[in-house]
């Protein structure tokens, strides 16, 4: 007779497992919608943009720029939110201006307008990466976290790949039809992703949420990391067309590279982070992140095939290393040191963004100029990291 409340088990377990991973895809979605699609389905736009004359060379940095503004703005309120209207709630929010952002941006109101509504695409994202990660690994048994982790930072390849797909096919019809179409995107990717959304216990007020010790050099490599891909982060498909003379699909082919080592980086971040360790495993990635931009200095397009995919790999793979870590160093408290963490990325990445637009635009539209700037801070990322990794 015992063999059937074993069995019962089994099922229950088996049951449990495939919930997680319901909602780890929906997190995932999310992610995919906030980072992959609102925030980074621009950067194969942005020679597009300049080409079109909606704005210049200057002016598309600075739009990168507002929307890494908007992005810290949304990840610091991210939290705030979900306490007052529940997780489910703040998604289905990050996900309504995300699309809202998209489809205003298919007028051309001039560069005041497009600012306002791609800050607005960054806050989307910014709540929506501050919630999505934490929530789902709240939501999920201890044995799936790491799988979870990577499976949730892994949409923002997975939205980077479908706007290097979309974008070229979109930009057949214009631009308006360009921005629309990411709008249809989005929307649909809401509407099969809330399904699942993860709904942990009420999250406490930050007030309750003690410092967690011995955080600061997490923090500061992760905050670094982010500064350092800035540049790939906006220039690197301009930098493809305009820097080294491809046309606009081979731009975007680049940037799916990009895409698809971020899927790889953070699906294996997660894994490998979870059985080693975030803060050992985070130099590793650095290390690849320097190697990264490194290459896109070189002078010659063949570089950008490695640089795009080695750049995702590290840059978007940190997340889930960095989750990891936070993990480690918080426990149940760790929604609290990502939401710092991720506040930390978001502080380097606007902060530099507008010096690397100064600059851009100060330097006759220089790659090279905003490309090495991110090289000197990886490298400060790395060595951070590799101090931080036994503590």
């Amino acid at each position: 007779m015992e063999k059937w409340p074993r069995a019962f088990n089994r099922a229950s377990q088996g049951t449990d497992h495939l919930r997680g991973l319901a909602v780890a895809w929906a997190g995932s979605g999310a992610v995919a919608a906030g980072i992959g699609l609102a925030r980074f389905a621009y950067v194969p736009l942005f020679p597009a943009m300049v080409a079109a004359n909606w704005v210049d060379g200057g002016g598309a940095g600075l739009l990168g720029a507002g929307n890494f503004a908007g992005y810290l703005a949304g990840v610091l309120a991210g939290r705030g939110i979900a306490a007052r209207i529940g997780v489910p709630r703040a998604l289905d929010l990050g996900m309504a201006l995300a699309l809202v952002a998209f489809a205003a941006c298919a007028h051309d109101g001039g560069l005041a307008w497009f600012l306002v509504w791609r800050a607005l695409a960054g806050a989307a994202g910014g709540i929506l990466m501050a919630l999505a990660g934490p929530s789902v690994q709240a939501s999920v048994g201890p044995e799936q976290r790491g799988l979870a982790g990577g499976i949730v930072m892994a949409g923002a390849g997975s939205g980077i790949i479908a706007a290097g797909l979309l974008v070229p096919l979109l930009l057949r019809g214009g631009l308006p039809a360009a921005w629309l179409g990411l709008a249809a995107a989005v929307a649909a990717v809401w509407v099969v992703a809330r399904r699942a959304w993860p709904s942990p216990p009420a999250l406490p007020p930050d007030g309750t949420a003690a410092a967690v010790p011995r955080a600061g050099r997490l923090l500061l490599a992760y905050g670094l990391s982010g500064a350092g891909m800035v540049a790939p982060m906006v220039y690197l498909a301009d930098l493809a067309v305009r820097g080294r003379g491809l046309p606009i699909e081979a731009g975007a082919a680049i940037w799916m590279g990009f895409g698809a080592g971020a899927i790889a980086g953070t699906l294996l971040g997660g894994r490998i982070a979870g059985r080693l360790g975030g803060r050992r495993v985070l130099p590793g990635w650095m290390a690849v992140q320097v190697a990264a931009l490194g290459l896109a200095l070189v002078p010659h397009w063949t570089a950008l095939l490695l640089a795009a995919p080695l750049g995702g790999f590290a840059g978007v793979g940190a997340t889930a290393v960095t989750l990891a870590a936070a993990r480690e160093v918080a426990g149940p408290r760790a929604g609290v040191v990502w939401v710092r963490a991720t506040a930390a990325y978001a502080v380097a990445q606007a902060g530099l963004g507008f010096a690397l637009a100064a600059l851009f635009d100060a330097t006759g539209d220089s790659h090279a100029a905003v490309f090495s700037v991110g090289l000197g801070l990886s490298l400060a990322a790395l060595w951070v990291a590799w101090r931080g990794r036994s503590g």
